[in-house]
């Protein structure tokens, strides 16, 4: 009797133990989820950014472009 009473505490604390394991397993996997998304937001912004630079510099060297080409004419004149 002693003997299945000591194996069905043992069982019992071994159920018990792996509990908290996969709560923290579940939170850390949560962590990850977070801070990957946290990093796709920040790649996406970044690749935001530099798309408007992209544009602000093409509209800057237009506007020179059309420039130079003005004030070579005004010297033809």
């Amino acid at each position: 009797m002693k003997r299945i009473s000591a194996f069905l505490l043992l069982i019992a604390l071994s159920v018990a133990g792996a509990m908290p394991a996969y709560a923290q397993r579940t939170s850390v996997d949560e962590n990850a989820r977070q801070s990957h998304k946290a990093a796709q937001r920040q790649q996406k912004a970044s690749r935001k950014s530099a798309k408007n630079q992209r544009k602000a510099l093409k509209k800057y060297t237009k506007a020179q472009h059309k420039a130079v080409k003005k004030a070579n004419n005004r010297r033809a004149q």
